[in-house]
């Protein structure tokens, strides 16, 4: 693909639309290929070219001045959803998860199921009224629910087939107070915050790569595939942490209060002090988790991709992750776009051996 420069927002509002266009794109773990290429395409303007590999990898490339050395930056493009199983007589449509799906945020949740042509369903509830005792007690499993189009039998089979995917349908879009909530901002708004680097970053000396990858949520996979395929030198992985909500204040981030950067194990000690360190000099707010081992994200698998490669992680607070209205503070994604591109910036001063131990 052939890339032309030209400036791709400018402000807050353009901000707004960018990350509500990744939010509402449709693309479950395994379907992916639904919308890669248009993200492939908003980032045609700020680098060399792009590729799209054989598990449905972005692979970005933007060619240093000196390509002394390589930086990838990562995030994922999937997304949590459901898959048809079945379709009864009544044309009610049975369904499996497809990664990380809470089972009670399910009923009475809009969802679009993507056949011969989209179409509109819902994930009904038993009412109340007809619960018998100790039902209202209990979660529905999802092998109890069904989505119903509103379709007969007949109709739903001439456009669905067994093995379409769906996905959540909300989207809220601004809240008061610079949140933002829609669905699956894990992990389109690492996707959003990536694709502002490169606009930001004009050439550097080193070739910076991106890996807008597939699969992380049913396990790591598609980062496993990209990292091996681009060997950087280093990485910083974009995804989302857990934000302070009404139930969960404990191992969670307090909304708007920057971005969270992740020490522990699977992260190179000398990134994660220098992400600090830039934070300080350029008065960019963070946090800090601790992460003992797995954290869950692809810099799980980016870090031990061949030889090894040393590997950050940022993450964007978030608050109902894995659920139609994820919410984030615009000023943390803000945040965590800063800090990763005067991290690759000054990537120009690091030596050779900067990294060794």
């Amino acid at each position: 693909m052939n890339c032309k420069r030209k400036r791709f927002f400018t402000g807050d509002d353009n901000l707004e639309k960018i990350i509500e266009e990744l939010s509402n794109m449709r693309g479950i773990s395994g379907f992916e290929y639904r919308i890669n290429e248009k993200i492939a395409k908003m980032f045609e303007p700020y680098c060399d070219s792009t590729q799209i590999d054989n598990l449905g990898n972005i692979i970005v490339y933007k060619k240093g001045k000196k390509s002394n050395k390589k930086i990838m930056l990562e995030a994922h493009m999937d997304e949590i959803g459901l898959m048809v199983s079945g379709i009864d007589e009544n044309g009610f449509i049975s369904f499996v998860n497809i990664g990380g799906v809470d089972s009670r945020i399910l009923p009475s949740c809009e969802v679009i199921i993507h056949g011969k042509k989209d179409i509109k369903g819902v994930i009904g509830a038993k009412p109340p009224h007809l619960q018998s005792a100790g039902e209202a007690d209990k979660s529905v499993k999802i092998k109890d629910m069904a989505i119903d189009t509103g379709l007969s039998a007949e109709e739903v089979k001439n456009l669905v087939s067994i093995g379409d995917s769906a996905t959540m349908a909300q989207s809220v879009g601004m809240l008061k107070n610079n949140n933002y909530s829609g669905k699956t901002l894990d992990d389109r708004a690492g996707v959003a915050a990536v694709l502002e680097v490169f606009r930001r970053i004009d050439k550097i000396d080193a070739d910076l790569y991106a890996s807008i990858s597939t699969q992380e949520e049913v396990g790591l996979r598609g980062a496993k595939v990209s990292a091996f395929s681009v060997n950087p030198d280093m990485a910083i992985a974009i995804d989302v942490c857990h934000a302070v909500t009404p139930d969960n204040s404990k191992e969670a981030f307090e909304a708007g209060t920057g971005t969270v950067i992740t020490i522990g194990p699977n992260i190179h000690p000398k990134m994660a002090d220098k992400l600090f360190e830039i934070s300080k000099k350029y008065d960019i707010k963070t946090n800090t988790e601790v992460a003992g081992g797995n954290t869950g994200t692809d810099a799980w698998a980016i870090q031990i991709t061949k030889t090894g490669v040393p590997t950050a992680l940022l993450s964007i607070p978030l608050k109902y992750m894995h659920t139609c209205v994820e919410t984030m503070n615009l000023k943390d994604f803000e945040a965590t776009v800063s800090l990763t591109e005067r991290f690759v910036k000054e990537s120009d001063e690091f030596s050779e051996d900067w990294l060794c131990y």
